[in-house]
């Protein structure tokens, strides 16, 4: 799919923008970083963060968000040769980890933000997975017009997006976390979930 030139800049600007805050928080912490220095570290003025970030703050949820642009483009190149678990398993991997800056982000984030907001963005982050799976489905699957079978689709997308969301979770508390354990966790969140799906898609 060809996204317009409009679509695409705006991806990059925020992009920039994500990457120039996690080095400054990472490296000064989140209080002494301004919007100011995260704008001009990413080359685009203060004007523009505020069109793409209504605070310094939403930049500490960085990592899920990126991870979801990566997700989405991974699973966009799947061929639906696979199955639904072996596809969304190789495009939750293909996102390019750092392992110890995922767990300074998530301690900064646990140190700034009240519990309720970062459940709420978890939660929308999950959602928009768990729509990135239902576009993924439908356009390998082509389910049938009826209720059922695009309400089929829709709890299978949710369920994967739980599954993914919940061995992330165990991962992030486990303070010896490696990429290798992280593919374990996924694929077995993954399995269990399948193996309620029965043969449906795969």
């Amino acid at each position: 799919m060809v996204r317009p030139a409009q679509t695409a800049r705006s991806e990059r600007t925020r992009d920039a923008l994500r990457r120039a805050a996690l080095v400054r928080f990472l490296g000064q912490g989140v209080e002494d970083t301004s919007a100011e220095q995260i704008s001009a570290d990413a080359g685009v003025s203060l004007r523009t963060f505020y069109r793409h970030f209504s605070s310094k703050h939403d930049l500490l949820f960085a990592d899920y968000d990126a991870g979801l642009e990566w997700f989405r483009t991974a699973l966009a190149e799947q061929t639906g040769e696979q199955s639904l678990i072996d596809s969304v398993h190789a495009a939750v991997m293909a996102a390019p980890y750092d392992v110890e800056a995922v767990a300074k982000i998530a301690e900064l984030r646990t140190q700034e933000l009240d519990a309720g907001r970062i459940v709420r963005h978890v939660r929308q982050v999950e959602a928009d997975f768990a729509e990135a799976v239902e576009e993924y489905l439908t356009r390998t699957e082509s389910p049938g017009a009826d209720t059922d079978d695009r309400l089929r689709v829709t709890v299978t997308a949710r369920c994967v997006a739980a599954a993914v969301f919940g061995a992330m979770e165990f991962w992030m508390l486990d303070p010896n976390r490696s990429l290798p354990e992280l593919a374990r966790l996924c694929r077995k969140a993954l399995d269990s979930v399948a193996a309620g799906f029965g043969s449906a898609f795969d």
